[in-house]
């Protein structure tokens, strides 16, 4: 995740690392503990998304 400053005192962008290859993407949209420690502390945990292409079976990660 990266966190980018902007003119506005408190409002930042903050940029998802992707992983993209042929079958698809996947990105951690979110970490709690990430965005804690660069912008302040917060109380949601993780959101993902991913995209997989026709044809691509994706499975479970436990």
């Amino acid at each position: 995740m990266e966190v980018i400053k902007t003119k506005i005192d408190g409002v930042v962008i903050i940029e998802p690392k992707v992983f993209k290859d042929a079958r698809g993407y996947f990105f951690e949209s979110f970490s709690q503990r990430e965005f804690e420690e660069k912008v302040r502390k917060i109380n949601f945990v993780q959101d993902n998304e991913s995209m997989s292409s026709y044809g691509v079976m994706r499975g479970l990660h436990f």
